[in-house]
């Protein structure tokens, strides 16, 4: 599958354009990089033929590579983060909106893998080599909001999602995505993968065949609305005030062994798995039969929702469209709660409970999308709440198929402990740190100490926060949390949008008050309901990002280096100003980064190095005072 689907695509698009489609309209920047902001009107066919013509006649170039274990090449990744469905969407039509169903012609607006082709030398012209591509997988039914459905909503992770295929193209949705990494690989652009092991939606494809992989609920048991907080309804379990002091000390403590478990009216909710022979769909929705643990009476059964499992009072709302799989089985552990599917009680997670086949099936599905596809890499979503066994097991099995195959985690702690899972990539805490410019200057200070186990993401916003150019500052500050965290031993990543200074959140996830999670709907948020961003903003941050990269690419091998003592805090007698010095031990040459963090008012500049001249990122004199959120790097040596 993943040799030769670029040709595949290049010859029925040939055959198309024997009876062309009517022109749509397409972002300019997809056409050329480098030119023109404004709407294009062009011909699908001939548009897609001379795009990947271009991108097959091109030189091959090399991926990323280097790095001290396997698939550490991350730690020279420049990355951009795509959400397919969404950042390769447009209104081809003109009429205003996004169509979920495709137009009249077969073309669809919303993102598909033929649209993402087209987009790679965009991406790559940002100076990005590494594409981190959020689920790509089928999505659920059941429980979905929005007008799409959540990425994240995994109806079966080992199929893609059909509405990445253009059905115009006739190729279907594994072909695309072969041609895409194959396009990507030849432009030398690295493709990691995001997946999600923990959940799947309650509609998930496996539920007929293996009913014990999942938990159930009697339902008749209504699910329980936001602000309720009744116990005789479905819902996070409700716990006291004494009994959350309980739970708290046990965890922070780690004694594993003393959780406490829901209240019984909650626990009589969950029902034994019913028999493969009883399940069925109805109304969309996975039905089964078994006996009620109170009466032993045979009665209806459904897949419950999920809901944020730490902490157990969090009032975060229930997540409708997915559910938990059953990792561990045990009677006396048969619901979901904190206890169970993340702190996970010592009685538990014990090897005789582990279900083994759901394991097996789990790490099986990086190496299909090895095997298949050639993907360079994965982004494990909530991987720090996975059992250590199962992970472990999961980077032996894909490093055994690609030794440099990279892992890459939503962990935000950078510990030696992420080193020795395997992972090559952790989120980190750099986006919420340099909010906080006091935080930030400390944070310097101890990685200068103690240096980095694994590199972070050096990002200004993600799918899961509000936008840059939402806090005080706007562009200047989405420029400024770019650049400065670009310098340092992370991975410079771009969410889909920043370089557009999109203001439109993709999800509401945290960072977001009452207010504005209840004026931003799943109707209007792209991670749920169909979208695209403007790309024809005139003030946008791409020139801007693109210097910092090609600056950040230029001292690769110094700035890659985590090593304590690399990152040397900077001090000026003006507190807005803050920055650090990239200098490895005895070495002469050195890069320093400076940058206002006063979004309102400019500051005067006193430099550390009086002798410095030139700004790297603007090639001009280092000016005497800086604008707000102004970044300036210089060399030294």
């Amino acid at each position: 599958m993943k040799k030769r689907a670029l040709q595949r695509v290049i010859s029925r698009l040939e055959e198309r354009a024997q009876a062309p489609s009517p022109a749509y309209l397409v972002p300019g920047l997809w056409l050329d990089p480098h030119g023109s902001l404004s709407t294009q009107s062009v011909v699908p066919e001939e548009y897609f033929l001379q795009s990947l013509r271009r991108i097959v006649r091109s030189p091959r170039r090399k991926r990323v590579t280097d790095g001290d274990m396997p698939g550490d090449w991350g730690k020279n990744a420049i990355a951009y983060n795509l959400l397919v469905r969404y950042g390769a969407a447009f209104d081809h039509n003109g009429d205003g909106r996004i169509a979920c169903d495709p137009l009249a012609s077969g073309w669809r607006e919303t993102g598909t893998f033929l649209k993402a082709i087209t987009m790679l030398p965009y991406i790559r012209s940002l100076g990005c080599n590494t594409i981190h591509l959020l689920p790509i997988t089928a999505i659920g039914q059941d429980g979905n909001k929005g007008d799409m459905g959540s990425a994240f909503a995994i109806r079966d992770p080992y199929a893609l999602d059909e509405h990445l295929t253009e059905p115009a193209l006739g190729l279907g949705v594994e072909t695309e995505f072969a041609a895409f990494v194959e396009a990507a690989h030849h432009l030398g652009l690295r493709i990691v993968v995001e997946f999600v092991f923990r959940t799947a939606a309650k509609d998930v494809a496996w539920a007929k065949e293996h009913p014990e992989w999942l938990y159930w609920i009697r339902a008749d048991v209504p699910d329980r609305q936001p602000g309720e907080k009744s116990e005789n309804t479905y819902g996070a379990p409700l716990f006291t005030p004494d009994e959350l002091r309980q739970i708290y000390d046990a965890v922070g403590n780690g004694r594993f062994g003393e959780l406490l478990p829901p209240h019984q009216i909650y626990r009589d909710m969950f029902t034994a798995p019913p028999h493969p022979d009883t399940v069925r769909m109805e109304n969309g929705a996975w039905r089964g039969t078994a006996p009620d643990p109170r009466t032993g009476e045979m009665v209806t059964v459904r897949i419950p929702g999920a809901f944020c499992d730490w902490g157990p009072d969090s009032e975060q709302p229930p997540w409708t469209d997915v559910t938990y799989l059953r990792l561990y089985d045990h009677p006396d552990f048969n619901y979901i709660a904190y206890n169970t599917v993340r702190m996970y009680a010592a009685q538990l997670a014990r090897p005789e409970n582990i279900v083994r086949p759901l394991w097996d099936k789990i790490t099986e599905v990086i190496p299909h999308y090895q095997t298949h596809y050639g993907v360079d890499g994965v982004m494990i979503d909530m991987g720090h709440a996975l059992p250590a066994e199962l992970k472990r097991g999961l980077v032996a099995r894909a490093r055994q198929v690609d030794p440099d195959f990279a892992l890459w985690a939503e962990e935000f702690n950078l510990t030696p402990h992420a080193r020795e899972e395997g992972y090559n990539v952790c989120v980190g805490p750099f986006m919420q740190t340099v909010r906080d410019t006091e935080r930030f200057r400390g944070w310097l200070r101890w990685i200068h100490g103690a240096g980095l186990p694994v590199p972070f993401m050096a990002m200004a916003e993600n799918h899961n926060c509000p936008r840059a150019v939402h806090w005080p500052g706007g562009r200047a500050y989405a420029l400024y949390a770019q650049a400065m965290g670009a310098f340092l031993p992370g991975v410079p990543y771009l969410h889909n949008g920043i370089e557009l200074a999109e203001p439109t959140p993709v999800n509401t996830g945290f960072d977001f008050t009452n207010e504005e999670v209840a004026q931003l709907p799943p109707a209007v948020l792209p991670l749920f309901s169909a979208a695209a961003m403007d790309w024809t903003r005139a003030e946008n941050l791409i020139e801007p990002l693109r210097r910092v990269h090609a600056v950040r690419a230029k001292y690769a091998e110094l700035l890659a280096d985590a090593t304590p003592g690399t990152v040397i805090p900077l001090e000026t007698a003006n507190r807005a100003i803050l920055g650090y010095l990239r200098q490895q031990p005895g070495g002469k040459k050195a890069l320093a980064v400076l940058g206002n963090s006063d979004w309102h008012q400019p500051q005067p500049l006193t430099l550390p190095h009086p002798n410095a001249k030139r700004d790297l990122l603007t090639n001009g004199p280092l000016p005497a005072v800086l604008q707000p959120g102004q970044v300036v790097v210089y060399a030294i040596g």
